[in-house]
């Protein structure tokens, strides 16, 4: 599987890395139940696949997602870079409810609980997970720098940060990477924060590159109906009508580029994101072993000119 530099760092990230925001289970944005042996059978199959970084957050399950992979890498951890953020808390871990926090204490708190959950030594990438609220970005990255200093963080990274959000901070500390969110459907990160990342040597790691699953063919109204109630996509605008229908008629659409290769909807969706200029990798989300399976093989497949201007002539007509 091939692997691309993180920007100015030194990590060299397979173009698709795991992401466990589904497996951290119930919680407020959770994705409904979840079995943890299912979990971590993805998590090593992902290993097996050649994947060489794990994605992940506290929020996930409030610290249950980190909790899994700490037992799924045991004995695997040689060359395996795994990536956590801090900003999003709890206080009552039975309601499932999250907050923003930026203050230097709590990042310290959480990078401690997450070097415990994770059982390593120190974070290669350590990333803010929402820049709220906004009026303190500036001292949580004071505080991240000098984690990095001591030794408890290997690089710093942001998600969802605007040019403006990454500008303020980048004069504190180099930001070693931007986690957006990013797909054939969401595709604004490509007027200002792609050109500027590419600019400023920041490594760009896509998420939701299958848009939570609507790119993956596996979509109808009757799927959509049989989603646990708690699962988070029913309220996300994306599973709303209109919307719900016209990307299913895009998916349609989009099926026999897929076929016609020999490859499956979802390995098309990513390898269009891994097309993009300034695109690092893609984290690509699993609940169980074969999910995986069936989209790694798009680290490895490069669309063709025609390919990707038919893919833009379809965006452009039904989006």
């Amino acid at each position: 599987m091939q692997t691309r530099q993180l920007g100015f760092t030194d990590l060299h990230l397979t173009t698709v890395g795991l992401g466990t925001w589904a497996i951290g289970g119930p919680w407020q944005w959770g994705w409904g139940p979840q079995d943890d042996a299912d979990s971590i059978a993805a998590i090593q199959q992902a290993l097996d696949l050649g994947i060489n970084w794990i994605d992940t957050a506290p929020a996930y399950g409030l610290g249950h997602s980190e909790e899994v992979i700490g037992q799924a890498v045991q004995g695997r951890k040689d060359g395996l870079i795994i990536a956590t953020k801090c900003s999003r808390v709890w206080d009552d871990p039975s309601s499932g409810q999250i907050h923003g926090n930026l203050q230097a204490w709590s990042i310290r708190q959480e990078v401690e609980e997450s070097l415990r959950r994770l059982d390593v030594d120190v974070i290669d990438l350590y990333q803010i997970h929402w820049p709220q609220p906004d009026e303190d970005i500036e001292q949580a990255w004071e505080e991240i720098a000098r984690l990095v200093e001591v030794g408890k963080i290997r690089y710093a990274g942001a998600s969802n940060f605007s040019v403006d959000q990454l500008k303020r901070v980048q004069s504190i500390h180099p930001v070693a990477s931007l986690q957006p969110p990013f797909s054939m459907i969401h595709r604004d990160i490509e007027h200002e924060l792609l050109p500027y990342c590419a600019e400023q040597n920041i490594g760009v790691i896509a998420y939701s590159p299958l848009q939570t699953g609507l790119l993956t063919g596996a979509f109808s109204q009757e799927r959509l109906a049989s989603l646990p109630a708690d699962d988070m996509r029913h309220q996300q605008a994306n599973f709303q009508e209109p919307t719900f229908t016209a990307i299913l008629d895009l998916v349609d659409q989009l099926r026999p580029i897929a076929e016609g290769n020999g490859r499956t909807l979802a390995e098309l969706a990513i390898a269009w994101v891994l097309s993009r200029p300034g695109v690092t990798a893609a984290i690509v989300g699993a609940r169980r072993p074969e999910q995986i399976v069936q989209t790694a093989p798009a680290a490895d497949w490069q669309l063709m000119p025609a390919e990707l201007l038919q893919i833009e002539e379809l965006l452009r007509v039904h989006l």
